[in-house]
Formats: structure tokens, C-alpha cells, sequence
């Protein structure tokens, strides 16, 4: 039998290669997108080992979950291993189950629906707004059914969905609100902190977000009353948390739940990237900003729209995307850009399309403008050390795109003739 470092031999990945799924690009190229380092994510965690306390809720932990307290006024913060964790652990605050409904918008990823569709309720799709592409809050009554028992709304790219609005109507119905803000961590609606404003928020700290520990997620509890489950279902269903302030002689379980705890190794990464919240927001802002500055001239002309911020709010600018005439010329695009070798991509596909959609009686035509705008969207790299000669080059390779005779869509050779 051979010895185990004869057997198992590990080989350089050649240039070019990246692992299915990833959004990481071939060497050489524009990447779409990049991890900050604030310079301590190393200290932190090897702090952390010293201190033999890698499991969980430790000092790392609580710090992680402190600062997210105060920063965005959030009463209780609990920090979790993913974006996802937390929008199960939401769903199950909701106490939902067979039976019950939940309106959410089809543009989305498959985690908002997914912590829905675990507790046994119905998912509800709704339209998007042709300017944020968040939730139509307009449309949304429409979807309000006697079963109907909480909404979960997605601040795509950063920006904030119309939160008074969808509060109110959440109030008349009597309805919970889970804010999905795993793009819009340190993004604001009228001053208030994205996750503060719904009964409860998700939070992702995944590699592709703005502040990352690989992969982890937070907890927004905004319901002084849920905590208290909210800790039980976090760990395992049970009572530890009460036996270990005293208030208990011994632990049990008490409720469904899960391991929905993070290792101290990530929140000590985490919290390196946390007290760079301003720095990376203010860099990615200045990246945003340029974008708009180089692309302007193209949209004035009517050869692709940008992204529309409401001057109400603070975006953490997550995400800086076109929108073309046509699926066709977006798919043009992003072939060129292949061959310029940036790092482009596009965004979700609906979920109503998707085989799950169709498995819950959804079709084409459903949602018009969740179709239309899903089909023309592709995303731009961004990220808090992008330099400027790189988006300079993604701003020249688009324009030579748009040259006549080089796009192939039939909208866009009659937006340049």
C-alpha cells in the first residue's frame, strides 16, 4: 500500500484554469471582482489560533456582531456561516409552514426562495421596478392573499427597495418583513441602514461581496421579541446560550434548529474587513462614480442605460451593470469582452423560468419586466482596488463594441446609425 504523500500529489493549476462555478477570470485578464485586504485579516486570525478558541461566539464573534449593531442601529445581531443561513433562520422566525405564503421577487437568487420553500410555505413571485430593479412595491398588493404571511424584499446592486411603502402595506396586512440586504451591507434608505428597517435582515459576507470572509453571513433581528428563539434555532435548538449567562441549571432542546454558528477563524477575518467598512465603501463609490463618467456619453445616446440610484440613497455601490437594447447585443457583449479578457457576467435568471418556477405552475410572460430587464443586464468588474487604467480598458473595450458594424443586434446598429 502506498504511503499517503506518494498517493495524493497535488499539481499546479495551469494558467488559465478556474474551478467550475467561480467568478474568478484566467490570469492575465480584468477580474470581475476582487477581495479587499485591510493588512489585519492575517493578525486576527492567527490571533484567534493562538488563542486555541476557533469554534464559535467568541471574542472574534461578538466583536463582528457588536460593530454591525452600532454601525447600522440594529438591536440584536447574530453572526451566521452564510448569507443563506440567515434567510433560513428569518423564514423560521416567521414561524411559517404549509399552508402560508410569501411574496418575493422572481429576480433573485435561489437562496431567498429556497429558505421560503423549507418551511413548507408557498412562494409568491412579483414583478420589478424597470429603474432599481427591486421590488415593485406598485404591484405588490395585488399578490396579498388571506395566506399571505410575510414578504422578503432584495436590494439589488446596493440600492434599497422602497421601504415605506412596502412597510406600510406590510402593516395593513399585517404582514412580517424579511429584508434579503446580502448585496446592501452599509447601504442606506432615507438614513436608515439597510436590514434595520424589516422585522428582520440577512446580511452575506460571501467572497463576492464588499466585505468578506470567504463565506458567512449575519442575522438582523429588528423584533426584540424574536431573540430569544432566535438564539435556539442558532444553536441546534437548544437552550445553551440561557445555560451559560446562568439563567438555566442545565440545557435542552427547546426548538427546531440547526448548527447556524460561524467558526471564530472567519469572524477574525471578518472583523478585519469590518473596521474598513468606510474605506471600501468610499473606494468602490469613486469606481462607481468613474464608470459613470466614462459611459455617460452612451447612454445619453441611447445606446445602453445605467444603473439609477434614487437620491435618497447611500448605495454601497455593491454592483455596476449595463443594461443593452437586446438580449442578443448583451450576449455580443459579453462574448467581446471574453476576448478582451474582462471579467463580465450576467445576473440571475428569473426564478419563474427557472425548472423549480415551471415546477410551481409559473411561465413565460408572467413577469414582463423581470424578463426584459434579466435578459439585457451584464455586470462590470467592480471592486474597492480596482485601478483606473482597468476601467479604462472595460470602458474602451464596450466602446469599441458599440462601433457600428461591430455589434451584432439589430437595435443597436439602428441606435448607432
Amino acid at each position: 500500500m502506498k504511503q499517503t504523500s506518494e498517493a495524493v500529489k497535488l499539481e499546479l493549476h495551469p494558467a488559465g484554469w478556474r474551478p467550475e462555478g467561480t467568478l474568478q477570470e484566467p490570469r492575465g485578464a480584468i477580474p470581475f471582482t476582487k477581495p479587499y485586504l485591510s493588512g489585519s485579516e492575517l493578525t486576527y486570525v492567527g490571533q484567534a489560533i493562538r488563542d486555541g478558541a476557533i469554534a464559535s461566539d467568541g471574542y472574534f464573534t461578538r466583536a463582528c456582531a457588536a460593530l454591525l449593531e452600532s454601525a447600522f442601529e440594529i438591536p440584536r445581531v447574530f453572526l451566521v456561516p452564510s448569507g443563506t443561513a440567515a434567510l433560513e433562520m428569518a423564514t423560521l422566525l416567521c414561524g411559517l409552514g404549509p399552508g402560508d405564503e410569501v411574496i418575493l421577487p422572481s429576480f433573485t437568487f435561489a437562496s431567498t426562495v429556497n429558505a421560503v420553500m423549507r418551511t413548507g410555505a408557498t412562494p409568491v413571485f412579483a414583478d420589478i421596478r424597470r429603474d432599481t430593479l427591486n421590488l415593485d412595491e406598485n404591484q405588490l398588493e395585488r399578490h396579498v392573499s388571506p395566506r399571505t404571511k410575510a414578504i422578503v424584499v432584495v436590494h439589488y446592486a446596493g440600492v434599497s427597495c422602497e421601504m415605506d411603502a412596502i412597510m406600510a402595506i406590510a402593516q395593513r396586512h399585517g404582514l412580517l418583513v424579511i429584508e434579503d440586504a446580502a448585496q446592501a451591507v452599509n447601504s442606506r434608505y432615507k438614513g436608515r441602514a439597510c436590514g434595520s428597517i424589516g422585522h428582520l435582515g440577512a446580511f452575506s459576507f460571501h467572497s463576492t461581496k464588499d466585505y468578506t470572509c470567504g463565506e458567512g453571513g449575519a442575522l438582523c433581528i429588528n423584533r426584540p421579541g424574536l431573540v430569544a428563539r432566535a438564539e435556539w434555532i442558532r444553536d441546534k435548538g437548544t437552550n445553551r446560550s440561557n445555560f451559560l449567562r446562568g439563567e438555566v441549571d442545565k440545557y435542552t432542546w427547546v426548538e427546531v434548529g440547526s448548527s447556524y454558528v460561524p467558526s471564530e477563524l472567519t469572524s477574525a477575518y471578518l472583523l478585519a474587513q469590518l473596521e474598513k467598512m468606510a474605506v471600501i465603501k468610499r473606494k468602490r463609490q469613486t469606481a462607481f462614480r468613474r464608470y459613470r463618467e466614462m459611459l455617460s456619453g452612451h447612454e445619453a445616446a441611447g445606446r445602453l442605460r445605467l444603473p439609477k440610484v434614487p437620491p435618497y440613497c447611500d448605495s454601497n455601490c455593491h454592483m455596476f451593470y449595463v443594461l443593452m437594447p437586446d438580449q442578443e447585443g448583451r450576449d455580443a457583449l459579453l462574448n467581446h469582452f471574453k476576448r478582451d479578457r474582462i471579467g463580465a457576467h450576467f445576473h440571475y435568471v428569473p426564478l419563474h423560468l427557472s425548472p423549480m418556477g415551471r415546477r410551481l405552475g409559473y411561465s413565460a410572460g408572467a413577469f414582463p419586466v423581470t424578463e426584459d430587464l434579466s435578459g439585457r443586464l451584464l455586470r462590470l468588474p467592480l471592486f474597492a482596488d480596482i485601478t483606473k487604467d482597468e476601467q479604462s480598458a472595460v470602458a474602451d473595450s464596450l466602446t469599441n463594441f458599440l462601433r457600428p458594424g461591430v455589434g451584432k443586434s439589430k437595435l443597436y446598429q439602428s441606435a448607432l446609425a
